[in-house]
C-alpha cells in the first residue's frame, strides 16, 4: 500500500476517533476546518439541526493580496470568529478534522481565539 493511502487512513481513523466525542448543538456548535491544497474553509455546524450556522473560506480572500497559506488561514480564522459572533455564538467545540493541529489548523484556530470564540 502506498504512503498516500496510509496518510488518508490515519487521518480518517483519527476523524472517525473525534467526531465520536463531540457533535455540535445551537448552545455549543462545532467549528470545522477543512484543508485543501491551496484552499482553507471553515464552518460553524448545529449537528442537531444539521445547519451551517456561519462559514468562512479563503476563497473570499481578495486575490490581489499575497500572503502565503499560513496568513490565509489565521484571515480566515477572523473571519469565522466575526461571521460567528455576528451570530450570536460565543463558544464552540474545534474539530480539526483529522488534521494535525499545526501550521495552517493552528493558526486558523488561534486567530478564531483572538477574534473572541472561546474553545
Amino acid at each position: 500500500m502506498s504512503a498516500a493511502k496510509d496518510k488518508l487512513k490515519r487521518r480518517a481513523r483519527i476523524k472517525a476517533r473525534i467526531r465520536g466525542k463531540i457533535s455540535g448543538t445551537a448552545a455549543l456548535p462545532r467549528l470545522t476546518v477543512h484543508r485543501s491544497n491551496k484552499q482553507i474553509y471553515a464552518q460553524v455546524i448545529d449537528d442537531l439541526a444539521g445547519v451551517t450556522l456561519a462559514s468562512a473560506s479563503s476563497r473570499a480572500i481578495d486575490a490581489s493580496q499575497s500572503v502565503n497559506k499560513i496568513e490565509q488561514a489565521s484571515m480566515v480564522g477572523a473571519a469565522i470568529a466575526e461571521s460567528a459572533q455576528a451570530a450570536g455564538i460565543g463558544n464552540v467545540l474545534f474539530d480539526r478534522n483529522g488534521y494535525l493541529y499545526h501550521g495552517r489548523i493552528k493558526s486558523l484556530a488561534e486567530a478564531a481565539r483572538k477574534g473572541g470564540l472561546k474553545f
